[in-house]
């Protein structure tokens, strides 16, 4: 497991912006943490790495979104982006995940879920779990966790810093 100190918000946003550097379509990256832990700060960063078009903001209200990539930026890696957290109070969430077709696009896009560990990990034979912290005085910390495929691989060449 590696881990990062993110001072900020703003530290936050860039290390998912770095992070977009490793992943590519057919990803699965799972966030876990505390509300206000950094999660959806972390997935727009990532957005921004990846070149998505639109505004990436909490899924939390409509369980998933799909950011498109910009046509003219280079990568064309779509974000699906879904929050599982309301899902907990349903009766069968794993049900529930599975009638959100998440698996119909997860090998065309990087999909990142929010409160998804127990819940989402039959989408792929591989994927990056991100366990996010905060700390009384306002800093994060980001645990990562490479399960399967070569994710392990991958994070060796991750800078702590951009």
């Amino acid at each position: 497991m590696t881990g990062f100190v993110l001072p900020t918000v703003a530290e936050t946003y860039a290390f998912g912006q770095r992070l977009a550097g490793l992943l590519r379509a057919g990803d699965l990256v799972l966030l876990t943490g505390p509300l206000g832990a950094g999660k959806t700060a972390l997935t727009r960063g990532i957005g921004a790495g990846l070149g998505v078009l639109g505004d990436v903001t909490s899924p939390t209200f409509v369980i998933a979104r799909l950011h498109r990539p910009d046509p003219t930026g280079g990568r064309a890696v779509a974000l699906v982006h879904a929050d599982a957290y309301r899902l907990s109070d349903a009766g069968d969430p794993r049900a529930e995940i599975d009638d959100l077709d998440l698996d119909a696009s997860v090998d065309e896009s990087v999909t990142v879920v929010e409160w998804g560990e127990g819940l989402v990990e039959h989408l792929a034979d591989a994927h990056l779990r991100i366990r996010l912290h905060r700390h009384d005085d306002d800093t994060r910390t980001a645990e990562l966790e490479a399960v399967g495929g070569d994710w392990a691989q991958r994070l060796v060449t991750f800078p702590a810093r951009g």
